[in-house]
């Protein structure tokens, strides 16, 4: 089935609308092959029992459609195309009620390489979620972890973006097609680059297929799939996050989320998530020893960090996970605001340090 050819009709046939995973196997089984498919006249489509709607949709749309300028857009854009029986199809995705028949991917990671556990979250956060989602996504990546969420703005992006400062692997699950004119949202292109050349994007959705509403349950359901655990960071009561921890339940993956205040909002859909057996989660511990993963190489992804100055040596011994501002930095380090600030700037280049907003540092 890996024959570039039947892949190309494979890929023409998933632009067919309301096809699906189900269907595409009816096909398959009664004509053997996606080109037969592809070539087969109406009373055929219709006797493979599909069913007529579909039929007569798939003998219409594919009017419309060269599978052999679809395949040049894949190539073009450096797309991969996995499927259902490929051994590269993410083999914990596979076993989720109704996977997604074909997968894109971009980016050359291995999606079967690493244990995967996804971060989501609010896209409006505080800078306690987001000192969150960066440290234990940071952690995770260097105990060995892949990260996944689905690089939306907020809670999912510091997550990716805390896992890359670690020097570890990310995967982006989009609502949306894989080519950089679909990439979205467009604030978060630059990051999709990152995470092509330490990870990998991945989407079922074939070429010119733009973001939209109705696209995002999908994604979430491949969140979950691809993943061991889903850990919630800040969801609002009617999060969508919410929905991808939903799944991860519905698939018997487990369920966890960080403990937020009791006054905000942003963490009242993981408070209830805790009321209802999520497992709390206050640091990366929690999870490796829930899904029994090995620590062993934790922080191997890590950057090293060796001070080239004495401001930097005393720098590195200030700050930690908990979040300073610049004013008592200076106070503890007793560099001044002027030498510390420049220091600071450095280190956040070598990716040692981060500003999380205002002027607040924490160690990566």
């Amino acid at each position: 089935m890996r024959n570039k050819n039947q892949l190309e009709y494979l890929n023409a046939l998933n632009k067919i609308n309301g096809l699906g995973s189900q269907r595409m196997k009816i096909l398959l089984n009664f004509f053997d092959s996606p080109e037969n498919i592809w070539r087969a006249g109406l009373s055929d489509l219709k006797a493979s029992k599909v069913g007529n709607v579909i039929s007569e949709k798939l003998s219409q749309e594919r009017k419309t459609i060269d599978p052999d300028q679809e395949w040049e857009k894949l190539e073009k854009e450096r797309i991969e195309i996995i499927i259902l029986d490929d051994p590269a199809y993410p083999r914990f995705l596979k076993e989720i009620p109704n996977p997604p028949y074909i997968i894109y991917k971009k980016g050359n990671f291995d999606l079967n390489s690493a244990p995967m556990i996804s971060i989501v979250g609010s896209r409006k956060f505080t800078s306690y979620g987001a000192q969150a989602a960066t440290s234990l996504a940071r952690d995770l990546a260097g105990a060995g972890v892949t990260v996944v969420s689905g690089m939306a703005l907020g809670i999912d992006a510091v997550a990716h973006r805390g896992a890359l400062d670690a020097g570890g692997k990310t995967v982006a699950v989009l609502g949306n097609s894989l080519e950089d004119k679909n990439i979205a949202p467009r604030t978060n292109f630059s990051l999709s680059r990152e995470i092509v050349d330490n990870g990998a994007l991945v989407s079922e959705f074939p070429p010119d297929t733009s973001a939209a509403p109705g696209n995002f349950p999908a994604r979430n359901r491949i969140i979950a799939g691809l993943s061991l655990g889903t850990l919630v960071i800040e969801a609002g009561e009617k999060s969508g996050s919410l929905i991808t921890a939903a799944l991860a339940l519905e698939f018997n993956r487990e369920v966890f989320a960080v403990p937020g205040s009791i006054f905000s909002a942003q963490s009242a859909g993981a408070h209830g998530l805790l009321r209802n057996g999520a497992k709390i989660v206050t640091n990366v511990k929690d999870i490796l020893e829930e899904l029994n993963l090995d620590e062993k190489s934790k922080n191997s992804g890590a950057i090293p960090k060796i001070p080239e100055n004495k401001e930097e040596e005393i720098l590195l011994q200030i700050l930690g996970a908990d979040p300073l501002h610049i004013d008592n930095i200076a106070k503890l380090s007793k560099l001044g605001t002027a030498t510390a600030a420049g220091n600071l700037a450095l280190m956040e280049m070598k990716g040692w340090v981060k500003n999380i907003g205002g002027q607040n540092y924490i160690l990566l």
